[in-house]
């Protein structure tokens, strides 16, 4: 009999996890490798498996493909890796046991990290390997992007008659990392030709039992599962499982209930798991019918949704001329000279003060506590940066929660500067999302929808800025970053500081054809070193020779060199509000009065502006 024959009339039970037996021995490098160097240990997994009931068994290949093995050097065995698992598992089976290669998942989840094309050319390799040595089906498990899966789904069916399983990963209950519903998911899966659709990993088995009542059974296609055993728990540096083998036979009976007539572990399982999946299902009659569990109505108890106290930023800049200024957080506990700069700059006028997130990657106090004092003690509006780099999807989340709680609706999303550069080299960078997703993520916010999809209770206010920056070799690359920022979601850019009159007609150039304003950033040098240190030093800033040769010329002179900054400022600062309505100071080193002159020339001089075209 063969494979698709045996699950039309009986539920086979499948293996457990290779890793987590693996890991517990001790092993935490390429699990793979070991095919070749330590073939007996994963003969001896595969044998206890089958001992525990296992009908099918998987080959050690989850992660041999050309992408992953890159990590360890061994991208140039991937043949040898692949043949030599298969052989191992042929002398590990008897005559009733199934042999299934296992292909993996590369893209986790970050979307598009790996692109398509480099993923097809690893997927065939990986494939042909595992089809040459005789197996009796392909497994696909673990994959978080469907994208991924279906493109190469469609490849495999191509290359074999085989039976094809193909699994995905959920995100949330019921629903997948681009928050494609999983019953969705399944029937795509099937009319792309697999033989043997369902779930695997990152949760376990009561989560998996919901979604899969909400499932309904494939037309033609048969119904699999392999949960983990728990959720992870990571103690004194150690990942380790809670699930007990008594829970899984408990909830195997549930699992035959939702029509899955494979059956197997993932994380964190070992054979006493499959042992008891085995001792509850083995030989069962699978079901052929069941009832889908129909979703009931959500009961949402919504409060109005919040009104902004403010018209958003972007709608003023498109109106009139706006100005802007940055106000860095002290690295201090003290307060005062902040909160005076503050005070100075909401007198002279200004839209929004902008509270950068730990700029050059130190530490600083938090730009929300801030806001929120800004806000509610000066009337001033803040603009929160949000950087990438210290918060995973967990954080931001979080994070936004806390901004939209507090009425703080407008910030600006950027990915930050590496930990590296910043005081506190011991610090790691997070970088969960790139500012892309990072702007996607607040948009969705406004749309009512956490990043995985779930409902929020209301929609969110946000006004997203993102930063655009022009000081680079190639304008129309910088610009195609602009569009694809403005397609991810965002509403209005901010530049880096810019240094010459030529460099705003570039700009002014290449993104008029752009509806998203832009605020152009403007920041007064104080000194040479200032000038030599953002130039060299900073990412994102170029000065050009003639001006860092005239800062050098004041170097002995700080009072002179300051006035020749802000004299500088005041010159590119007209020729900016020639072109663009919005302007974007930044403070130097909390030297607030530089900016409150600033913002007072900018108002003059857009106010002469008006003059002019009113008398034209």
């Amino acid at each position: 009999m063969g494979f698709l024959t045996d699950l039309k009339n009986r539920i086979l039970i499948a293996d457990g996890a290779m890793g987590t037996l693996l890991y517990s021995y001790g092993t935490d490098s390429c699990f793979e490798e070991l095919n070749l160097s330590h073939p007996e240990e994963i003969i001896k997994i595969h044998r206890t498996y089958i001992q525990a009931g296992a009908d099918v068994i998987q080959t050690n290949t989850y992660a041999a493909n050309y992408i992953k093995l890159q990590r360890y050097g061994l991208e140039d065995q991937v043949k040898e890796i692949n043949s030599a698992a298969v052989r191992i598992a042929k002398k590990a089976v008897g005559e009733n046991t199934y042999i299934l290669g296992t292909i993996g998942g590369n893209r986790g989840i970050k979307p598009n990290s790996i692109p398509i094309e480099e993923i097809k050319r690893s997927f065939h390799e990986q494939l042909y390997c595992l089809l040459l040595e005789g197996i009796d089906g392909v497994l696909l498990e673990t994959f978080y992007d469907l994208n991924e899966l279906e493109t190469i789904l469609k490849i495999a069916r191509k290359e074999t008659k085989l039976p094809i399983i193909a699994q995905v990963s959920m995100q949330e209950i019921g629903i997948l990392q681009d928050r494609t519903p999983i019953n969705e998911a399944l029937n795509r899966l099937e009319q792309l030709g697999a033989d043997v659709v369902g779930l695997n990993c990152r949760l376990g088995p009561h989560q998996m039992i919901q979604a899969l009542e909400e499932v309904e059974l494939p037309e033609h296609a048969y119904l699999s599962c392999y949960p983990n055993a728990s959720l992870p728990a990571y103690t004194d540096g150690i990942f380790h499982y809670k699930g007990n083998a008594e829970y899984f036979r408990k909830s195997a009976q549930a699992f035959r209930k939702q029509g899955v007539r494979l059956l197997g572990g993932c994380c964190g399982t070992t054979p006493e798991h499959i042992q008891a999946f085995a001792s509850e299902l083995k030989n069962a009659t699978p079901v052929t019918e069941k009832q889908v569990k129909s979703k009931a109505t959500p009961i949402v108890v919504e409060s109005l949704p919040p009104v902004r106290d403010l018209p958003p930023l972007e709608g003023i800049v498109k109106k009139r001329h706006s100005v802007i200024v940055e106000l860095d957080p002290p690295k201090k506990l003290n307060t005062d000279r902040f909160f005076q700069g503050a005070r100075a700059l909401k007198d002279e006028g200004i839209d929004c003060l902008t509270l950068a997130d730990n700029s050059l990657a130190s530490p600083r106090i938090a730009n929300s506590a801030l806001g929120y004092l800004v806000k509610e003690q000066i009337g001033l509006r803040p603009l929160v940066h949000i950087t990438c780099r210290d918060r995973n999807i967990i954080g931001l989340q979080s994070h936004l929660m806390g901004l939209h709680t507090l009425g703080l609706h407008d910030v600006l999303a950027i990915t930050g500067d590496p930990a590296r550069v910043g005081d506190l080299p011991g610090a790691s960078s997070v970088y969960d999302v790139s500012s892309f997703e990072l702007i996607g993520m607040i948009k969705q916010f406004n749309e009512g929808l956490s990043l995985s999809g779930k409902d929020l209770g209301q929609k969110g206010v946000f006004s997203i800025a993102a930063a655009f920056n022009p000081n680079v070799r190639s304008i129309e690359k910088a610009v195609q970053r602009l569009e694809k920022k403005v397609s991810f979601g965002a509403n209005y850019f901010i530049t880096q500081p810019i240094y010459s009159e030529e460099k705003l007609r570039e700009v002014y150039e290449a993104t008029r054809h752009i509806d998203a304003p832009i605020y152009i950033g403007l920041m007064p040098l104080i000194g040479s070193n200032n000038a030599e240190f953002l130039h060299n030093e900073v990412p994102g800033i170029k000065i050009d020779q003639s001006i860092r040769n005239i800062m050098f010329s004041l170097k002995d002179d700080p009072i002179a060199s300051e006035k020749e900054g802000i004299a500088m400022t005041k010159y590119l600062m007209e020729a900016a509000e020639e072109l663009f309505n919005g302007i974007y100071l930044i403070t130097p080193f909390m030297r607030y009065h530089m900016t409150v002159e600033l913002a007072s020339h900018a108002r003059t001089y857009s106010e002469e502006l008006q003059r002019r075209i009113q008398n034209a």
